[in-house]
């Protein structure tokens, strides 16, 4: 049985019309005699959206009950029963209530959709942009609300079909403003917040951005699938290849001024790295390209590979690029000549890619550390020594044969080159045996009697033999030079690498994680893990690691280094060599240094705290001291005043006195309340108990004492899920500051907000005053701030405790400016029936 077809309508945010495009959809493949049905849409009481369900089959929805609430949600079995060919969908993001998965349901509308999907049944459904959940956190820094109902990506992307509902910003706005999308109660508060020009044109670059991508995706599987290797330069993509050199910066900045001609355009970065042994480069430098690149919008990548010119075109024609940037050829003039340049390979390998060569200050200076090698020269060298030696005196053979003849002398130097080419290219041993073959062939062919061996003049063996043993010799001392050359260049990279490691132990924002890091590109490893235990007898824990796999134990690696009994770092990947390993324990020496340095700052850190602490304390008891002094001596002046024997007082006098009493008991008990309530908050100890409440009747409640306020909650708001005693002492603690702060004119109002991803009920609690800065406002929820307040009554805790217990039953409390001056406090708090949605608490 075939899997269904998904087709999505995608949307930058809520009233683009993606409901509306789906309905439509449908009412066109009925027209064209499919079965379709419509699962589950919500109008949000639009009446054009209302009206386009005429003439379509709609299945009536599964309903649950929560908390004394009846929710309507899918009905997967009803969709399978009817078994159309095509069902309609809504919000595909959409959380199902509790009741359903406690009946054995899913937990998100999206596993309901696939589910018919693999009953072999296409689907119509939506989705916003915002519900991605690797745009989560970007849509909360572009709108400042957290979105809690989300979708994996791999969802979409596997729709067959995805297709753009796009609106200007002003458009959706104007549709906002003549009630299409909400109702007329809602379109001031909703322009004010999410539905700002601002969030809206961001919101929507997202949805272009992300669908320009699944288009590039489709493109392609389509030149994979139909063996296409030539570059389709649908956008421009610029790849520009880093050495690790200093010239990097001025690549990177020239490949962006390319890559941002044109809209769409994209950078990608390229390092080709050998995965044999200490690295060719700086990875200080290369940190340093990888943050610039970063910060000009574009991507970093490190590929292996031997040949750096065709790793490096590889990885272009896979990302589909339409321009190569590389640096001019750093090596001398000279040695052009006989090696060529990455250059000069990928211009001759690049095809219709087009290739721009940068100068740069760096070129002809020589740069990178040596490859290590086991022997003083590396195999290819050693193997052309061996062909050198074997070919070479019978190439000269044959030319000295064809040629009139000369004198010993002279065939001697001719011989002579050849073990001296030997020498160069492969060491002692070549030449030694290119030095054989030349003697012997000296002697056959060119020594008198020829064609025989043997020497008929002492001449002619003396001049043999010195032959020889200045072949021995240039060869012995080509063969050390060699080796000093590679030891020098040895201890070179080692005075490198260790020197990278000081700069990141000293200078990197993570300098355990970078060391670690840059010890595995070093020694060229799968995983670098450093292990720590309590004491002799504990087992090995991981303090931290690189790379894959992890070792747990030092037994599962192949190279290991006790720092100390409780200090171990071991390395998976490879067997290390005595040189290697003795630079390897001044790493792990190093790499200890930094973990200790790490704890240390952990314990500065955490005196810190205990300071910050006491401080605190300090300030809750400087508080106390003053503000419970005042009313303490009233009390204590009236009762000794009433109870005072020799004076006879007036009625009035008296009931004046009995007042103030209960003022000031009033005032002694509002403090406490609050000093408890704080307590309780920081110590995670409140436990709400959610009932299903109108909020109408806790606002009204909390307000009943407070002249002056003004409560606007509409009489047909949907009940909230909430604990009705912790939420009055919300509202009031809000109130109380707004009255204090901003006197007459306070008003409440009531709405219900879905502009965050989901329905919630949306309290404001707006005040005329002086208002608060936009840093202000943040302070102003932490204990102890009284912002602008010169009384002496309270600790300045109402907003800390009102945060607090606002978050405990599942709401979320934040500051605004109001429109015209003054500051609003801004409270969500969930539907019944979304309790599933509560927020996260804030850390305290």
């Amino acid at each position: 049985m075939r899997r269904g077809r998904l087709r999505v309508f995608l949307g930058a945010a809520p009233g683009v019309g993606k409901t509306f495009a789906a309905l439509d959809e449908a009412h066109r493949r009925l027209d064209r005699g499919t079965d379709v049905v419509v699962g589950l849409v919500e109008c949000h009481r639009r009446e054009r959206t209302e009206a386009l369900l005429a003439g379509l089959e709609v299945l009536p929805r599964r309903t649950t009950h929560h908390r004394g609430l009846e929710v309507g949600e899918l009905d997967v079995e009803a969709v399978l029963r009817r078994r159309p060919e095509v069902v309609v969908v809504d919000e595909l993001a959409h959380t199902n209530a509790p009741g359903v998965v406690e009946a054995g349901g899913h937990a998100k509308r999206w596993q309901d959709v696939e589910q018919i999907l693999d009953a072999g049944i296409d689907v119509v459904s939506t989705v916003n942009i915002q519900h991605l959940e690797s745009l989560n956190d970007v849509v909360e820094h572009i709108t400042g609300i957290e979105q809690r109902e989300t979708i994996p990506d791999a969802v979409l992307r596997a729709a067959d079909q995805v297709q753009l509902v796009d609106m200007t910003p002003e458009a959706l706005q104007r549709r906002l403003s003549h009630g299409n999308v909400y109702g007329a109660d809602r379109v001031d508060a909703a322009l004010s917040n999410y539905f700002r020009t601002g969030n809206l044109t961001a919101l929507r670059e997202l949805a272009l951005l992300w669908l320009a991508d699944r288009v590039d995706e489709g493109l392609e599987r389509y030149r994979a699938q139909q063996g296409i290797e030539a570059t389709w330069p649908a956008r421009e993509r610029v790849v520009v290849a880093l050495t690790g050199g200093a010239e990097g910066a001025t690549l990177v900045r020239r490949a962006a001024r390319l890559a941002g001609r044109g809209a769409g355009g994209e950078l990608h970065a390229v390092h080709v790295a050998r995965g044999d042994g200490l690295v060719r480069s700086s990875p200080a430098r290369l940190a340093e390209q990888r943050e610039l690149v970063e910060a000009l919008g574009g991507t970093y990548h490190q590929v292996v590979g031997e040949d750096v010119a065709t790793s490096l075109l590889e990885f272009a024609r896979g990302v589909n690029a339409s321009q190569i940037v590389v640096g001019a050829s750093r090596h001398r003039p000279l040695a052009s000549l006989f090696r060529r340049s990455v250059g000069d390979g990928v211009v001759r390998g690049a095809g219709a890619i087009d290739v721009l060569v940068v100068t740069h200050d760096q070129q002809a200076r020589p740069f990178g550390l040596p490859r290590r090698a086991g022997a003083a020269l590396p195999g290819s060298r050693r193997v052309l020594g061996w062909v050198v030696a074997l070919l070479g005196p019978l190439a000269v053979t044959g030319l000295l044969v064809l040629l009139p003849h000369q004198d010993l002398s002279t065939d001697l130097m001719a011989f002579l080159v050849v073990v001296v080419a030997a020498a160069l290219v492969g060491g002692v041993l070549p030449a030694l045996a290119a030095a054989l073959v030349a003697g012997l062939a000296v002697n056959w062919f060119f020594t008198e009697p020829v064609h025989q061996f043997t020497i008929a003049q002492p001449a002619n063996a003396i001049a043999l033999a010195v032959f020889l043993l200045v072949a021995l010799a240039v060869s012995s001392t080509v063969d050390t030079a060699a080796r000093r050359t590679r030891d020098a260049q040895r201890s070179r990279a080692e005075s490198e690498a260790l020197s990278v490691l000081t700069r990141t132990a000293l200078l990197a924002a993570d300098p355990l994680t970078e060391a670690m890091r840059h010890t595995r590109q070093t020694f060229a490893v799968d995983s670098v893990t450093l292990l720590e235990r309590a004491d002799a007898r504990s087992p090995w824990t991981v303090a931290a690691a690189t790379g894959d796999p992890v070792c747990t134990q030092p037994g599962d690696a192949d190279a290991e280094v006790v720092v100390d009994d409780l200090t171990c770092l071991v390395l998976r990947g490879r067997l290390l060599v005595a040189d290697d390993r003795r630079v390897l324990e001044v790493f792990a020496a190093q790499i200890a240094a930094v973990r200790q340095k790490q704890r240390l700052r952990a314990e500065a850190a955490q005196v810190r705290r205990l300071e910050e602490g006491d401080a605190v304390r300090g300030a809750l008891l400087t508080a106390v001291s003053h503000d419970l002094r005042t009313p303490l001596a009233t009390l204590k002046a009236s009762l000794d005043s009433l109870r005072a024997k020799d004076i006879d007082l007036p009625e009035d006098v008296r009931d004046e006195l009995l007042a103030e009493v209960g003022h000031s008991a009033d005032r002694l008990q509002g403090l406490i309340d609050d000093l408890l309530d704080l307590t309780r908050v920081r110590s995670g100890v409140v436990e709400p108990h959610l009932v299903v409440v109108d909020l109408d009747e806790v606002v009204h409640a909390a307000v009943r004492d407070l002249p002056g306020v003004e409560v606007r909650v509409p009489a047909d708001l949907p009940p909230v899920s909430t604990d009705p005693g912790l939420l009055q002492r919300v509202v009031a603690n809000l109130v109380q500051n707004a009255v204090r702060h901003g006197g007459n004119g306070v008003q409440v109002d009531a709405a219900v907000s879905t502009e965050d991803g989901h329905r919630a009920v949306r309290l404001l609690v707006v005040d005329h005053g002086p208002g608060l800065p936009g840093a202000a406002k943040e302070r102003a929820f932490t204990p102890f701030q009284r912002l602008g307040d010169r009384s002496t009554a309270g600790l300045g805790l109402g907003l800390a405790v009102a945060r607090g217990l606002a978050e405990a039953v599942g709401g979320r409390l934040d500051a605004a400016d109001t429109p015209g001056g003054g500051l609003t406090m801004v409270l969500d708090l969930p539907l019944a029936g979304h309790v599933h949605e509560l927020a996260e608490v804030r850390p305290g």
